[in-house]
């Protein structure tokens, strides 16, 4: 779930390297209106994209953590937007409110009483969500992404610390591969780190032969699309009644928490 990123930096070169190898490459500085001494310091941030081990776990679980529970306020306020239907359908409440108690106060309330619900069930299914992954392929990356063939799981590091992730998920049935797992740490977005991780994938499916790269996501941020956009990926499909692990859809799960999925596909080559 967690594909959501920041991205500000475009680089437009190839980024080398097998599935055994670290590569290095530098960030772009973020904004044009340094000075020259400035700019030459920003150019010296190296970033490394180097295979997951062991002693990463705790900050991998970490980035991972804090990228998921940024869905929640996302999910049910700016994913709103997305959602004409219930948009027209709290509004019809809202007005339903008035008819049925003729209180202007309450009447008035009625909306932050309804952000409120989508507020609580935003972060009682993700939360659910979380707890699930956090107990399946991400309490174990060795075994779910380092162990298996044609999978594999990447960190990027910062000044010697862990700040971005990203896994590569091979599926032997169709011959694709799926980027999952991509976050970066809030505080380092705008450097270009999730577009390198992401082409750090793209490498490795073209250096074991997979025909595409395919990817789910329910970032509501339009950055993150524009990413996948970015690196060559076109969106094959849409959900816009998402079903995530865990979810219960009760009548009130399903009236206050809904969430769009986007599916995307790089075509490498032509089987």
């Amino acid at each position: 779930m967690v594909c959501e990123t920041k991205i500000v930096a475009d680089e437009h070169d190839a980024i080398p390297g097998t599935k055994k190898e670290s590569i290095m490459w530098s960030s772009p500085p973020s904004s044009a209106a340094l000075n020259p001494a400035e700019d030459k310091d920003a150019r010296k941030d190296p970033v490394f994209i180097r295979e997951f081990e062991r002693g990463d776990q705790e900050e991998v679980r970490r980035i991972f953590y804090e990228g998921i529970m940024e869905r929640i306020p996302n999910t049910a306020f700016r994913g709103l937007k997305q959602q004409p239907k219930t948009q027209f359908l709290y509004a019809l409440l809202t007005v339903m409110c008035f008819v049925m108690t003729k209180s202007v106060t309450l009447t008035c309330c009625a909306p932050f009483i309804l952000m409120g619900a989508r507020y609580y069930y935003s972060r009682k299914v993700i939360q659910t969500y979380l707890d699930c992954a956090l107990h399946t392929d991400m309490a174990d990356i060795e075994a779910y992404y380092m162990k298996p063939t044609g999978s594999c799981f990447w960190v990027a590091v910062l000044d010697g610390r862990v700040v971005g992730i990203v896994a590569a998920q091979g599926r032997e049935d169709d011959n694709t591969v799926e980027l999952r797992r991509m976050s970066v740490d809030s505080h380092y977005r705008g450097k270009g780190i999730a577009k390198a991780l992401g082409r750090r994938v793209l490498e490795f499916a073209v250096r074991n032969n997979y025909a595409a790269v395919v990817l789910g996501t329910t970032a509501v941020k339009l950055a993150a699309h524009k990413l996948y956009e970015s690196l060559g990926f076109r969106r094959t499909g849409r959900s816009e009644d998402y079903r995530l692990p865990g979810m219960s859809r009760s009548p009130l799960e399903r009236l206050f928490f809904q969430i769009r999925y986007s599916r995307y596909r790089l075509q490498l080559r032509e089987e």
